[in-house]
């Protein structure tokens, strides 16, 4: 990590230690309104970092009335568990990605996952801070769920293996590749000639180390975290899949907000969202030595032979049907003509 992520981690961790039992001040004790925010993501990742430093901003603006305690690292169970309690009201704010369990309860928030669409991240975060990020978080009332307008940046993902290097569409016939719980990520895998298989993060390090699975695919910053250096040797760079997270509450939670603190929570965590896309790409940037250094074997990939892989397999076709016209034609007004 750069020094800057050291010390944010630091404050980071000092004050997620300090909020199950709220103990981030004086008035944070005789806070009014206390409100939950779950994450899949550990303590040490600039996501729960900049969740924690929007949460202390919220609690000196609403002059201590407002308390928003951070729990990372499934803390308050899985992403299914956590989207459940969302849903029912018993958690308030929940970091969630719009690919995985999400996509089975509002299929197109899946979207911004599509493989080998994205030509970097800065035209992720043009449509997503655009007309097709409006697009989408307009589906969420429709289930009772709100999502603020900025994106919490995952940023690109890359494959791993303990078998070979990933250079051509072919390298990924028969390898078994660990994917999450999401039709996107099963159906991408599979139109690209591997094996796919659904298992949840918490059982990954251990079905990598256990070979139930040969690979699997993540952003650089996680497979530094997670420690999956130690139970992969070979790393490609195919940025297949962007991935994010949307900040989420529950509707009728949200209306009973005390008015006056809605705009300040909701300007905080989109700030807090903005700062940590800065973060993570620094780094992503950052860690590819790190992690060679960890004896990791990276090479990169030339990406147009995948993608055309993708359209001579129907892979966009299948999903253009699936998400509707009027929902790929802004697509493509970002990503260019897909398929």
């Amino acid at each position: 990590m750069s020094e800057i992520t050291r010390r944010q981690v630091l404050m980071g961790g000092a004050a997620w230690a300090a909020a199950p039992a709220l103990g981030l001040s004086r008035s944070a004790r005789a806070a009014e309104f206390t409100y939950k925010f779950g994450t899949n993501m550990p303590a040490t990742h600039p996501l729960t970092v900049r969740a924690i430093e929007a949460a202390e901003r919220i609690l000196k603006e609403t002059n201590g009335q407002v308390v928003i305690n951070v729990f990372p690292n499934n803390q308050l169970g899985n992403d299914a568990d956590m989207l459940s309690q969302l849903r029912a009201g018993g958690l308030e704010f929940f970091t969630i990605s719009g690919v995985n369990v999400l996509s089975q309860l509002v299929p197109i928030s899946s979207m911004w996952g599509l493989g080998f669409a994205w030509p970097n991240a800065a035209a992720v975060h043009k449509a997503l801070d655009g007309e097709l990020g409006k697009f989408l978080r307009g589906q969420f009332p429709k289930v009772g769920l709100l999502a603020m307008d900025t994106i919490w940046s995952s940023g690109f993902r890359q494959i791993t293996n303990s078998v070979r290097p990933i250079n051509t569409p072919e390298d990924l016939k028969g390898l078994k590749m660990r994917v999450p719980v999401s039709p996107l990520w099963t159906s991408l895998f599979k139109h690209l000639g591997a094996s796919p298989a659904s298992i949840n993060f918490a059982e990954t390090y251990s079905s990598l180390q256990t070979k139930v699975v040969d690979g699997q695919e993540n952003p650089l910053a996680i497979i530094a975290i997670a420690k999956l250096y130690e139970v992969q040797k070979y790393c490609s760079m195919t940025s297949h899949m962007w991935d994010g997270w949307w900040c989420m509450t529950n509707q009728k939670v949200w209306d009973r907000i005390p008015e006056a603190a809605r705009p300040i929570i909701a300007r905080n965590l989109n700030r807090a969202a903005l700062e940590m896309r800065v973060d993570g790409a620094k780094l992503n940037l950052s860690l590819r030595s790190e992690l060679a250094a960890k004896g990791l074997v990276f090479n990169d990939p030339p990406l147009d032979p995948f993608r055309a892989t993708l359209v001579k397999s129907g892979f966009y076709t299948e999903w253009r049907q699936k998400y509707g016209e009027e929902a790929w034609g802004l697509l493509e007004k970002y990503t260019g003509k897909l398929g």
